[in-house]
């Protein structure tokens, strides 16, 4: 598929998102990633999944600097695709995932990563739900994962502060569940793939459409809540100025309108 190179190696199958360096999300990337998942779920050779990206960066989130162009523009959103319906495939999907963390992931790039059943990260990544620092709310449903994983007291700071963590950070509060050197996070991932693989598929699968129930209902609900919430903050002066000042790289001045 288009940003999307896919590859098996035995009951492992490999998803690589392929936007270097940075991997920005958007639309048709969740999209892809979406029916790529779904492709797999039908595959019965297939029994786990690694993802991963090209290049420097696991995903920097959303392109904001190129929406807020678009938004002055006068583009806007393909109405009935959204973003976070594609977002809420992907959680839908079957198939057990591991995310291979290598540098940054961001905002909506910390959210992909939150996806996935277990993550995989090195001392030189860099985890950030940094959207209030853009004027913005929290999104793809991280106002549910985040809490899930590392505890609604350390999630909250994070979301009210957008502080940056390392590796060695999000192994300690439980954001990445196994921390390598850079050069074996892949590897790393795809060992713990193949280990989830020995055991029955069927199995497998039922097992993890109990254990992910409620977090498929709950990260409906937290996206619509999350699209809610941001369409009107996209509407105001602190939204344009978070935006602006991330892309120059200074703090913002915020005004509260």
């Amino acid at each position: 598929m288009g940003d999307i190179n896919v590859s098996k190696s035995g009951h492992v199958a490999t998803v690589e998102i392929n936007r270097p360096p940075n991997n920005f999300l958007d639309m048709d990337l969740i999209g892809e990633l979406a029916s790529t998942f779904e492709a797999l779920d039908n595959d019965v050779q297939c029994r786990a999944i690694v993802l991963c990206s090209a290049g420097k960066h696991f995903c920097a989130g959303a392109n904001l600097g190129q929406r807020l162009a678009n938004e002055a523009a006068g583009k806007s959103e393909v109405p009935g695709k959204h973003l976070y319906h594609e977002a809420n495939r992907l959680i839908r999907t079957k198939k057990p995932f591991i995310a291979a963390v290598q540098g940054a992931a961001i905002g909506a790039g910390c959210g992909l990563a939150l996806a996935a059943d277990f993550r995989v990260g090195c001392s030189d990544a860099r985890f950030s739900a940094n959207f209030t620092r853009q004027g913005y709310h929290p999104g793809f449903g991280m106002t549910r994962t985040l809490p899930r994983v590392v505890g609604i007291q350390k999630a909250t700071w994070l979301f009210y502060t957008g502080e940056r963590i390392d590796g060695e950070e999000a192994m300690k509060i439980g954001l990445v569940d196994r921390l390598v050197a850079l050069d074996k996070v892949r590897e790393t991932a795809h060992e713990m793939a193949e280990e989830i693989a020995r055991s029955a598929p069927l199995a497998v699968v039922a097992t993890r459409a109990t254990l992910r129930r409620e977090l498929e209902l709950e990260f409906a609900a937290a996206t619509e809540r999350e699209f809610f919430e941001q369409a009107w903050l996209r509407a105001t002066d602190d939204y344009k100025e978070g935006v602006k000042a991330m892309n120059e790289r200074r703090l913002p001045n915020f005004k509260a309108n």
